[in-house]
């Protein structure tokens, strides 16, 4: 099984809007995910460019997410921890929360990777792409990505 994620304001392979990077608002998009397995215990998303100069750069982590979770809005607050109890980790921008694409020039692919886990993570608030790779590694359920595009 394979999580089909999708957004309203883009779809695979297609240019993600303005407004949803640093040219714009630079808001979370939304996101939204059909069924997940019945042994899913939290939720995790990441998005990626592995385009950037330098390595793949971090532009979201957010996790802990309950498992009952389909969808989530856009413009995520950047706040460390929500009130379900879904935690936000540090992006290469150096924040909380979500940094939308933002190429340096030419076209970069934005992955926005989700993640369905047996377990719920105990990390903190900040934690790096690298470190929550490493801790849901083993822990993976079942996964699916959307890529996007973005020009400058």
């Amino acid at each position: 099984m394979v999580i089909k994620i999708k957004s309203t304001v883009f779809d695979e392979g297609k240019p993600i809007p303005t407004k949803y990077t640093c040219s714009g608002v630079d808001i979370s998009p939304p996101l939204d995910w059909n069924s997940l397995p019945e042994d899913t215990v939290s939720i995790g998303i990441i998005c990626e460019d592995p385009d950037a100069p330098g390595g793949t750069w971090s532009h979201w982590v957010i996790f802990n997410l309950p498992a009952d979770t389909m969808s989530l809005s856009e413009h995520i607050m950047s706040r460390e921890i929500m009130d379900n109890g879904t935690i936000q980790g540090l992006n290469d921008f150096g924040r909380v929360g979500y940094g939308g694409p933002c190429p340096p020039s030419g076209t970069h692919h934005y992955y926005y990777k989700i993640y369905a886990l047996d377990i719920k993570l105990d990390l903190p608030p900040r934690t790096s792409r690298k470190t929550f790779l490493e801790t849901i590694n083993g822990h993976i359920i079942d996964q699916g990505q959307i890529m996007g595009t973005y020009t400058r």
